[in-house]
């Protein structure tokens, strides 16, 4: 029977050594399969989350985009609509006198105009001092 402080060449201490290899394996190992899947964890969490183009900042600038096509278009329609008008303005002799007649209350030199005031206009004038 060996001894307790003894051991034989060959058989056990290859045992020990292997045994401490393999130890020092598991521990290296167990990092990578912690750290690694952690590490790719946070990079996909700041690809997503944060930095400089965020998911939320990629929506909400395609949602400004949306916007801003509305209001190109609508401005777009607002040209097309003036550009109309001066065209008409340019060549249409009855429009030119339609607004004269509506917006500055020209008329004829052999026509009347007859203006009538409204409900709210009469009682201030009868309510305003004669001079």
């Amino acid at each position: 029977m060996p001894r307790r402080g003894i051991r034989v060449a060959g058989f056990g201490a290859d045992r020990v050594k292997s045994q401490r290899r393999s130890r020092g394996r598991s521990v290296a190992s167990g990092l990578k399969r912690l750290v690694v899947p952690g590490l790719l964890l946070l990079s996909a969490d700041y690809a997503l989350f944060g930095g400089e183009y965020s998911v939320f900042e990629w929506r909400e600038a395609r949602e400004d985009v949306v916007e801003e096509q509305a209001r190109l278009e609508s401005a777009r329609i607002e040209i097309d609509a003036l550009q109309v008008e001066l065209e008409m303005l340019e060549r249409d002799p009855t429009t030119i006198e339609r607004i004269a007649r509506e917006d500055y209350g020209m008329i004829r030199e052999d026509e009347v105009l007859y203006r009538f005031a409204d409900g709210d206009n009469t009682g201030e004038r009868e309510a305003s001092p004669a001079r």
